[in-house]
């Protein structure tokens, strides 16, 4: 999934600042408009790509992170967990729309709406049938600086019979480890991923992946994190992700992060 971030972040940074100068007020204000400024987690906006998408939704675009017939019981479970959980807005739920376009704020989707394709689409998103690939619904906890994602893995998945390839729970892992950095501190890149692969997944199961923003170290940025079973009792993999703040839209770090 952070496959899906780099590549959203890049087209974002593209659509958004295009036409700005390199320095001076509008470059500031092209940063701003993507990133914010580090803001509690009541704010109405926070730093990052996803916070940004929850909060500027398109009234038109679906929200793919939503419950659909695909979702089997386990799913369903752990999707009314972290949705119980975020009625105290600890947790947050993000939002996952077809288009990078829909995840911009009004004002900028409508000036690049001539830009939309109807071929692209973003990562691990809307194939021909419902549950077939991904089904997935991300959470941030922001006071934590922890991310939870919930995934569903379906037939288009498989490696070995049976079981889930393992370049897709990579994707998780990368997508769960980038998101909880860019979701708290803005766009970043992935200098490495590193994974210890523990059990194999069953294909169609459904896992919880799980990541911790650990420290930072001026523009480099450690998270680590796992995937398990829903019931706890299984770890399928583990990770350390090292990701880079471009030094262009570096922004203060959330409280007790640097070393």
């Amino acid at each position: 999934m952070h496959l899906v971030l780099r590549s959203c972040g890049r087209t974002a940074a593209r659509l958004a600042c295009r036409a700005a100068p390199r320095r001076g007020p509008q470059a500031l204000a092209c940063q701003r408009a993507w990133l914010g400024s580090t803001l509690s987690p009541a704010s109405s906006t926070t730093p990052g790509y996803y916070f940004q998408a929850s909060v500027h939704q398109s009234k038109q675009a679906k929200d793919y992170s939503l419950p659909n017939s695909s979702w089997s019981p386990d799913m369903m479970t752990q999707f009314n967990k972290y949705m119980e959980m975020s009625k105290d807005k600890t947790w947050k739920k993000l939002p996952s729309y077809r288009d990078i376009l829909d995840h911009m704020p009004e004002r900028m989707r409508q000036e690049h709406e001539e830009e939309r394709s109807e071929e692209s689409r973003m990562f691990l998103r809307n194939l021909d049938e419902e549950g077939k690939g991904f089904e997935y619904v991300m959470f941030l906890n922001w006071s934590e600086k922890r991310m939870a994602c919930v995934a569903q893995l379906g037939p288009y998945l498989e490696g070995p019979p049976g079981f889930v390839h393992g370049g897709s729970i990579a994707t998780i892992l990368d997508s769960v480890l980038g998101g909880c950095a860019m979701s708290l501190l803005g766009h970043v890149m992935t200098a490495n991923l590193n994974i210890n692969y523990k059990t194999p997944v069953p294909l169609g199961s459904v896992v919880l992946a799980e990541s911790k923003l650990d420290k930072l170290e001026g523009r480099k940025v450690f998270v680590s994190g796992h995937v398990r079973s829903v019931d706890g009792e299984t770890l399928h993999a583990e990770a350390t992700g090292l990701f880079i703040q471009l030094a262009s839209q570096k922004t203060h770090p959330p409280p007790e992060c640097s070393k």
